[in-house]
Order: structure tokens, then sequence, then C-alpha cells
């Protein structure tokens, strides 16, 4: 068994790689671009305008919205699910753009995955355990915490399965180069 401050360095590094390797792929690699599609802008324009209006507080909704399972059912609900468009769509309060606190969140959040990729590895391999072995169960641990619930989005909310897709391929990208530091600064 490994105890989990023996892990702080590699737990760190992890999400410092994971970090850049983010960023790589959104900024430089740009296979995300498409992830979320442009309104035109007399219809963008139209969209926000209606919105603002509404004045809803931030939050997740759907329309229509059946309510409960029964209200799926009603005929009302039934109607306007058949005419479409069915949304699903989050709003968020307006304000200057900055990316500071999705940046400190995200940092936050890869630590928090290293911590458990760390916490499982130190349980299921001792001291001095070989590269390939630590590797193995730091991967596959980190590759479900930042891929497995992606697919929940494309099952029930209908995002794109391409979107989902990729998204999973970063999730593998981050388990690989996590395990890697694992491996490389396991306790000897």
């Amino acid at each position: 068994m490994v105890p989990l401050t023996s892990l702080w360095l590699p737990i760190l590094l992890s999400a410092v790689l994971v970090f850049v390797a983010s960023s790589i792929i959104h900024m430089v690699l740009g296979y995300h671009r498409t992830d979320m599609g442009k309104l035109p802008s007399e219809k963008e324009d139209q969209l926000l305008d209606a919105l603002r209006r509404l004045n809803l507080a931030p939050g997740d909704y759907a329309a229509p919205h059946a309510g409960s399972a029964a209200g799926m059912n009603e005929p009302a609900f039934v109607a306007k699910a058949t005419k479409g468009p069915i949304a699903f769509m989050t709003l968020a309060p307006g304000g200057p753009p900055s990316m500071t606190s999705n940046l400190v969140l995200w940092f936050l959040y890869s630590i928090v995955v290293g911590l458990f990729s760390g916490y499982i590895a130190g349980r299921a391999v001792g001291p001095g355990a070989d590269y390939l072995t630590v590797f193995r169960f730091v991967g596959a641990t980190t590759f479900m915490g930042y891929a497995f619930a992606l697919p929940q989005q494309s099952i029930w909310f209908r995002k794109s399965w391409a979107t989902t897709l990729r998204s999973v391929f970063d999730g593998l990208i981050y388990g690989l180069l996590t395990a890697g530091a694992f491996g490389w600064l396991w306790p000897r």
C-alpha cells in the first residue's frame, strides 16, 4: 500500500500535464471547434433578445418539459415534442468574457481526478511496483474519471455523439499522461 501523501508530486505533475494538453487540444489542434454550432447572426440576436425578455434565472432548462414521467404521456406534451424543436439549454449570467475561473476549476478538477487515481492505485499496487503495473491502474482509473460520464449527455440530452467521442478521446489522452506521470514518479 502506498499512502496518498507520498503521491503529491505525481498528482500535481499529472494535473499540469493535463492542463497543458487540454490547452493544446483546444487552442492549437482545434478539433473541438465544431462542438457548438453558431447561429446566423440575425437569429442569434433574436434568440438572445427573446431570452433576455423572458428574464430566466441562470440554470439548465428543457423545452418542452414534461415535469414528470406521467407528464410525458399527456397530449399537450406529446404535441409539443412532436412539433419540435426540442431544446436543452444552459443559461449563464452575462458578463465580460473571462476564462480565469474555468481554468482554475479545470486545474482543481484535474487534481481531484489525480487524487482518486492515486488513491486507487496506492491501494492496489505497493511501493516499488514496475512502471507498467502503475500505468495500467492509474491510466484506467483516470480515463474513467475524465470520460465515462460524458456519453450520458448524448444518451439523455441529445448532445452530438461526435462531440462526446472527441471528449472521450481527450479523456484517453489525459489518462495516458496521468498514468505516465504516476509510473515515472511512483515511490520505490
